[in-house]
This record gives structure tokens, C-alpha cells and sequence, in this order.
């Protein structure tokens, strides 16, 4: 188990929150196409990394609390 359970929690929410953002980044691509099946993918992928960061940063708190 690392040293710092809520730092690394906290340095991977960060990283998820940045492949959010990449794939938010796609959509507009796709949107003008007739690729409807891909951005409903992408979309989909997006909001699954939204909740994981979340939660990623959820365990983070819990862990902070859990330390004290």
C-alpha cells in the first residue's frame, strides 16, 4: 500500500479528469458526421470517466479521513 493513500488517489482522479477532457475534445469531430453510433460512445465513455474521477476522488477523502 503506498505511503499516501489519498495523494496518489488524488494525482490518479487528475489523470482521469484529463481523459475526460480528451474525449470531450473528440466529440465535436464526430458530431458533424454521420457517425452517430461513435459520439454516443464517445459520450458514453466520457460520463463513465466523469464518475470514476469522482469516485476516485471519494476514496481519496475517505482515505485522508481514515489516516487521522
Amino acid at each position: 500500500m503506498p505511503t499516501n493513500p489519498s495523494a496518489t488517489l488524488a494525482v490518479i482522479a487528475d489523470h482521469v479528469d484529463r481523459y475526460h477532457e480528451q474525449l470531450g475534445d473528440l466529440v465535436p469531430g464526430y458530431v458533424t458526421t454521420d457517425q452517430a453510433d461513435m459520439v454516443n460512445a464517445l459520450v458514453e465513455a466520457e460520463r463513465a470517466l466523469r464518475t470514476a474521477a469522482r469516485l476516485v476522488r471519494k476514496a481519496g477523502k475517505l482515505a485522508a479521513a481514515t489516516r487521522h
